[in-house]
């Protein structure tokens, strides 16, 4: 495993008031699948692991995930981690296109890449933060390395492979479709798509003129082509470290998310839907994610201290699973309670916790 490239950059965004600019460094290291680019936002933090993002399809890190990092609630967070933005191969900016016939990795074989750039961080943990492709990415990365994974937060997780069913409906599709369009109908809802609002048309624009979609179509088609994670309530092949899921009130993987819900530990898991959010809760409420992201790392023991007042409860509903109404419990890390007081409450296990505008 050697170093590609190490290059030194400032954010673009305009600075909050306040705001200090921050130093990234990007490497590439060499991966028994290709070579993986991530970038380095901050210095380690004594006995704190990393956060580790991974984007979606159609996507980099700085279109997945820049609204929510550089949102001035995410400042708290950023100063107390340093973080990990990997891009998937081929999509990070200035890509080359692969050649015709390239053989991409599978989502299995990408999660495999992660001890490649921990290993070279010299990184023993992380708390991984994923949407959609990246979600799943992570899910089998700390199935496979539980002991250096401290927590996740998945949002528009889908665990499983595509039935006949599913393969039917995206050839036909396909038949009609652009990969551009199919792969916004991915990333948004048919509101959000039908309003063609601001955000929609700054994507689409994204997508459809990526000097690197034919890389893109590589990495959707990996998607499509995902093995199901087989998570099984009270089996053995579960995620061991604590998880919050994220879902839109109308985002395309709702109930995938719901029943990755019902799968896994109730105790270790919170299931938060986000109303008025759409298909990319990370861009459209960054301010209210983030919000749930510090309760969720108080939960683990993190940012003890941090004082959150912006997250209000308009709405709950209890799609509480059979199999977790076993009894009233404690819980922790439950994501269900008024974020007046700024701790955590116990709570009741399997709630659902959703947020309006």
């Amino acid at each position: 495993m050697t170093e590609l490239q190490e290059v030194q950059i400032t954010e673009e965004k305009p600075l909050l008031p306040g705001q200090t600019p921050e130093m990234a460094k990007t490497h590439s290291v060499e991966t028994p699948y290709g070579s993986v680019t991530f970038t380095v936002y901050g210095t380690p933090k004594p006995k704190r692991p990393a956060i580790l993002t991974y984007h979606d399809v159609g996507l980099n890190y700085k279109s997945c995930f820049q609204p929510l990092f550089q949102s001035g609630d995410m400042q708290e967070i950023i100063q107390n981690f340093v973080r990990v933005h990997v891009d998937a191969p081929g999509m990070e900016e200035g890509a080359p296109v692969y050649p015709v016939g390239y053989q991409y990795p599978s989502l299995d074989q990408l999660a495999d890449t992660i001890p490649c750039i921990l290993q070279y961080l010299n990184f023993s943990s992380i708390i991984g933060v994923g949407v959609g492709a990246g979600a799943y990415i992570l899910s089998r990365y700390a199935l496979n390395h539980q002991d250096t994974v401290e927590g996740l937060v998945l949002i528009n997780i889908d665990p499983n492979a595509k039935g006949w069913m599913d393969w039917a409906a995206h050839k036909l599709t396909g038949l009609t479709s652009s990969i551009p369009e199919m792969i916004l109908a991915h990333l948004f809802s048919q509101e959000e798509l039908s309003g063609n609002s601001e955000l929609i048309q700054k994507y689409r624009n994204i997508i459809s003129h990526a000097p690197n979609l034919e890389n893109i179509e590589l990495y959707w088609n990996s998607y499509n082509n995902r093995r199901d994670l087989n998570f099984e309530r009270g089996g053995d092949i579960t995620l061991k470290c604590p998880v919050m899921l994220v879902v839109g009130d109308q985002a395309p993987h709702e109930d995938a998310v719901v029943e990755c819900n019902s799968k896994l530990d109730p105790t270790q898991t919170s299931f938060l839907k986000m109303a008025d959010s759409g298909g990319q809760p990370q861009l459209t409420q960054p301010g209210k994610l983030t919000e749930a992201f510090k309760y969720f790392l108080q939960g683990m023991g993190y940012m003890a201290s941090s004082c959150m007042t912006r997250l209000s409860r308009s709405r709950t509903a209890s799609l509480t699973s059979a199999a977790s109404i076993d009894g009233s419990r404690s819980r922790a890390r439950t994501l269900s309670q008024s974020s007046e007081s700024g701790t955590l409450p116990s709570g009741t296990p399997g709630h659902t916790m959703e947020v309006s505008c």
